[in-house]
């Protein structure tokens, strides 16, 4: 097998690596917001929406490799820059909307019915995204790609906000107490608020990189 045959066989792995993160984030999301929704978990619910926001992420991924697969020398493109910004503004969205949310449930009381669904959701999160994690990062190794690698981080970052559920939908779910489900949430937001300053940072350098390319 040639060099570039094995490339190409690498960058294909990448590209499905990049599928399924959008496939599985999408049904996650999609689960995470009608239960959180329904029981009342703020914290679940924000897990939802995070998992809407990596969709995005994950289609900018999926654009450069397929972009790189045709020409490995392009500049990166306006959709992928593009995709950076509206991913770490989102994640900022998303804090706002939780610490808001957070402050008027702590007002008005208001506290999750259940959040056995969080415990599942977060358990099979944490076992899909340690494989995704690990996956990313011997394609981006292997293709010695900042991006992938980078991604891979992003993947990371999953894993720690799908403990934090893990941990406040099982504490609530022993105690009852109303707060745990906020505590969450704001936990929720720290990471939310890492990652679109990551994410913002990202799109400047980009841009910073292609004014000098010019």
């Amino acid at each position: 097998m040639t060099q570039v045959d094995n490339t190409l066989i690498l960058y294909n792995r990448a590209f499905k690596l990049a599928l399924f993160t959008i496939l599985f984030n999408t049904l996650e999301g999609l689960v995470s917001i009608f239960f959180g929704y329904s029981d009342q978990s703020l914290t679940l619910f924000g897990f939802g929406v995070d998992s809407f926001i990596e969709v995005i992420s994950g289609l900018g991924i999926a654009h450069m490799v397929l972009r790189i697969r045709r020409n490995p020398t392009d500049a990166r493109h306006n959709f992928e820059k593009t995709a950076l910004r509206i991913t770490g503004l989102s994640f900022y969205s998303l804090v706002l909307g939780l610490i808001v949310t957070s402050i008027n449930n702590l007002i008005k009381q208001i506290k999750p019915e259940t959040t056995t669904a969080g415990v599942i959701i977060s358990l099979i999160s944490i076992f899909t995204m340690v494989w995704l994690k690990n996956a990313k990062s011997k394609v981006g190794k292997d293709l010695n790609s900042s991006a992938i690698l980078a991604d891979a981080e992003c993947t990371q970052v999953c894993i720690y906000m799908s403990i934090v559920l893990l941990l406040a939908s099982a504490i609530y779910e022993l105690t009852k107490i109303s707060y745990v489900d906020i505590i969450g949430s704001l936990g929720l937001a720290y990471f939310s608020f890492t990652e679109g300053r990551e994410y913002l940072e990202k799109a400047a350098r980009n841009k910073a990189e292609r004014s000098n390319d010019e």
